[in-house]
């Protein structure tokens, strides 16, 4: 019996050490990317937050300045709300490593906005100015992560 279990014990061996012989060696995962399809899709909505990144920068930088408060409230309710719902979306369609990221600006531009809606209500210049640059600062950071799209060099004609 003893016999047995020692040529048992052998034909294991034999077979184990075949099976991981014919394993293939274990691949390093490469880093993630984007495709193309998502680069396009993150890229529909790159026109309009720069459209209204200038937006900020142009119309609710003079409404500031003209105190106009009224306005800037409802500049803060309409583009700027717009402008956190395309980054929000945005930021959900980035690698994970920028994803984090992107939702900091994203949050932080929410909070700055707030406060410039908090400094129209109190017609308080210095605080809506401030928040302003910063709110700009935010989105110009979540721009940073935005990939870039590829293009694909053309065939010369011959």
């Amino acid at each position: 019996m003893a016999r047995y279990r020692s040529i048992l014990s052998l034909i294991l061996v034999i077979v184990t050490t075949f099976l991981v012989s014919c394993s293939s060696p274990s691949v390093a995962k490469a880093p993630p990317t984007y495709t193309a399809a998502q680069v396009e899709q993150i890229q529909q909505y790159v026109p309009d937050i720069v459209t209204l990144r200038d937006r900020l920068d142009n119309e609710l930088i003079t409404l500031i300045k003209r105190r106009d408060w009224i306005d800037v409230s409802n500049f803060i309710h309409g583009p700027g709300g717009e402008m956190r719902l395309k980054m929000t979306y945005v930021a959900r369609n980035l690698l994970p490593q920028d994803q984090s990221q992107a939702r900091e600006a994203t949050r932080s531009l929410f909070d700055h906005l707030v406060k410039i809606e908090q400094a129209a209500e109190a017609a308080d210049y210095q605080k809506a100015t401030l928040n302003s640059r910063e709110a700009l600062a935010d989105i110009d950071s979540f721009l940073q992560l935005i990939p870039k799209p590829t293009v694909l060099p053309q065939e010369s004609e011959a």
